[in-house]
């Protein structure tokens, strides 16, 4: 099972953390969480290894949270340290 964690901490950490955003590459022209970039969700899915390093921690959100909670458990028992952001572009878009 994957780790969360809040929009309020996720802004502490932006400057440096390696976030990702699982949404259609339109969705993300639309607006995103500064410093993201865009991996639609198959694409990070169906070859993980291209994207990732499993070294590193990635924080990854879709649009309200559920697409990417799925995503984090899948990639988390692959192996790879990623935490999912709670309530997604949506939630950010709130604060």
């Amino acid at each position: 099972m994957s780790k969360d964690i809040t929009i309020t901490e996720l802004k502490v950490l932006i400057p440096k953390a390696k976030i990702i955003d699982i949404r259609d590459n339109y969705q993300f022209n639309l607006g995103s969480i500064p410093t993201s970039i865009n991996i639609p969700m198959n694409f990070l899915l169906t070859n993980p290894s291209i994207y990732l390093n499993k070294n590193d921690t990635y924080y990854i959100y879709c649009e309200h949270g559920s697409r990417s909670k799925a995503t984090c458990n899948n990639l988390t028992k692959q192996g790879y340290n990623v935490i999912n952001i709670l309530g997604g572009y949506s939630e950010y878009k709130l604060t």
